[in-house]
This record gives C-alpha cells, structure tokens and sequence, in this order.
C-alpha cells in the first residue's frame, strides 16, 4: 500500500497525456479566460496536488504493467477515463473554444477537464496500491475541481 520506489512508465504516460492537451490548450484559451480571483485555498490545494501526484506518478514502479490479473481491471478503467479526457479535449479543440465549452461536462461528468484526468489518477492509484497516489490525488482534485466549478458559476 505504500509503494515501491521505480520508474514508470505508465505514470509518464499518464502525465503525457494530461499535459500535452494543456501545452495546446495554453494557445487557444477561451476567450474571457482569467485566472484572476481564484481562491487562494483552492489554488494552494490544486498546486501542491500537481506536484505530489506528478512525483508519485512517476516514482512507483507500481503502476507499470505486470502480469495480468482481475486487479488489472483498475488500470484498464483508469485509462478510460484518460482517453474520455483526451475526447473531452478534442470536443473542446473542434468547438467554438467558449468558457461555457471550457467547464463543460461530459458523459455526465461535471467539469470533466479536472474531473475526468483526477478519477483516472485516483484509479492509477488504486491499481498501484500506492496510497500517497491517492491521497495527493484527493488533495488536487479538491483544488482543481473546485477551482474549475467556480469558474463554472461565475460564468
């Protein structure tokens, strides 16, 4: 539950996929797009969340594929939420690019650009059993998501 120390592979991939759409996205931003007047709590939760689940994500050879067994299932559904994500994106990138298409939700998951990539994490963890996965998971996800559905309702 506490994880070994290693690379993985998987994490990269996971973070490559959460990363990329947002390098593009940073050149087609929504117009009337500001991150002014953000919670600073929220912003706090969200920042530390991105750098405790990058390194987690990236320091527990936990999360590279081994042998197949019924607990595999967990990595499989946590890649489908990452590739929901990435159709999310590519709906945004297509659409007008509007903030209402921005906080948008999707298969009926609010906010699904912070919802969506924070299950998958959350799942990755649990296939892992890397509790500290899970628990900086959480800590973004009270950040980022709650940043996203305040964006939502000011608008």
């Amino acid at each position: 539950m506490l994880g070994h120390f290693g690379f993985s592979y998987v994490g990269l991939i996971f973070l490559l996929m959460l990363t990329i759409p947002n390098l593009i996205w940073a050149k087609h931003l929504p117009q009337g797009y500001t991150a002014e007047n953000e919670n600073k709590v929220l912003l706090t939760f969200e920042r530390v969340g991105q750098v405790l689940t990058t390194g987690c994500a990236l320091i527990f050879s936990d999360f590279n594929i081994h042998s197949w067994t019924n607990w595999s299932w967990w990595l499989i559904v946590s890649f489908a939420f990452m590739i929901m994500y990435e159709i999310w994106w590519i709906r945004y990138f297509y659409g007008e690019k509007r903030l209402k298409d921005f906080y948008s939700s999707f298969l009926g998951i609010p906010v699904a650009g912070a919802t969506l990539p924070v299950i998958a994490f959350f799942l990755l963890g649990i296939y892992g059993k890397v509790i500290w996965l899970m628990i900086s998971v959480v800590i973004l996800g009270i950040g980022h998501i709650g940043i996203h559905l305040q964006h939502r309702k000011e608008i």
